[in-house]
């Protein structure tokens, strides 16, 4: 189930990549994601608005390294013009550019970007043809279902997709207006694959590596987009291609996330300074501290950490946690 993924002139090593997200797939997270086998990672929503007026903000999210490829670019806007012209802006700053057509929350679909477009199919083709026109990067989108319940445009916006010249497509078979609550309809990936000669890519409720490989299996996509399975759990990259070749992975044990926490720091410290990588690095501590026993008194710690020395004494507690089975339940670990 594992393979390379061919998209457009960008051909993967294989199928499994790291979403986009808001405030979290910054430079830092792109590379442990890397380091831990995600063979493709996407910038934070970049702003069209923000990179047409140039603002620094905006411009540092494009911030990368040569560890960090291939990047996926991923755009949010609402007008064709702008968003063509941003496409020519950000054209060497990576290897695949991609259009958010899927993000549920407010301050973006107010905007009419997001999974806003999704009610307006003809403003999609007019995006995606400006776009293409702009830029030669293999081009994708990431949609939901639809606005609503039971609307269920993606079919729609599948092939409008396709024949404005998108190289693949992601869906993450919710509605808008679920947000992220109730269950992906994974069916709905297994419909769009069956109608598009493009890649699909599916995404949601992708938290294990049963899921993944349920989802390849069940579905037929050409590959996965994991987004919050990823959040304190880069390692789920390795253990799918693990659970691949052996039938079964290897938990992770509290030395490795110690390990793995001190190295995003170490990341954070060198992209944004201590003071910086001390206040993100706690938001990501309350990820990392699950799984094991003695992790709720871990973040609650982490909350209040105002220094390196700080975090390097939680992760020393971290490593001197025994593992038992490798793996607790967040109930057992509370």
């Amino acid at each position: 189930m594992l393979k390379p993924l061919k998209i457009g002139s960008l051909v993967l090593q294989h199928n499994v990549v790291l979403a986009p997200l808001a405030g979290i797939t910054n430079l830092p997270f792109r590379l442990i994601c890397r380091h831990e086998g995600a063979s493709l990672a996407f910038t934070e929503m970049v702003s069209v608005n923000g990179l047409v007026r140039e603002g620094v903000k905006t411009q540092a999210l494009l911030k990368s390294s040569p560890d960090d490829r291939p990047l996926g670019i991923q755009l949010f806007g609402d007008k064709p013009a702008d968003l063509a012209e941003a496409a020519r802006r950000v054209e060497n700053s990576g290897d695949l550019l991609d259009i958010n057509m899927g993000c549920p929350v407010r301050k973006v679909v107010g905007t009419g970007a997001g999974s806003a477009l999704l009610q307006e199919p003809l403003k999609i083709a007019a995006i995606l043809r400006a776009v293409r026109a702009a830029t030669k990067l293999p081009l994708t989108i990431k949609i939901r279902s639809g606005w609503h319940c039971g609307d269920n445009v993606f079919q729609e916006v599948g092939r409008i997709a396709e024949a404005e010249g998108c190289d693949a497509i992601t869906l993450h078979p919710r509605s808008r207006s679920l947000m992220f609550s109730g269950h992906a309809d994974w069916s709905h990936i297994a419909e769009m694959k069956a109608n598009l000669s493009i890649p699909v890519l599916g995404s949601g409720d992708l938290f294990t590596p049963e899921d993944c490989l349920r989802m390849l299996a069940e579905t037929g996509c050409d590959g996965i987009m994991i987004a919050r399975g990823a959040l304190g759990n880069p390692w789920i990259f390795g253990q799918i291609k693990e659970q691949v070749q052996r039938g079964t992975f290897t938990h992770v044990s509290t030395s490795q996330r110690a390990e793995t926490i001190e190295r995003h720091l170490d990341l954070f410290i060198e992209e944004r300074g201590e003071a910086v990588a001390v206040r993100e690095i706690k938001k990501h501590i309350g990820w990392y501290a699950k799984g094991f026993a003695g992790a709720s008194e871990i973040r609650r710690t982490a909350n209040s950490a105002g220094s390196i020395h700080d975090i390097l004494r939680l992760t020393e507690r971290i490593r001197n946690i025994s593992d038992n089975t490798g793996h607790v339940s967040d109930t057992d670990a509370e």
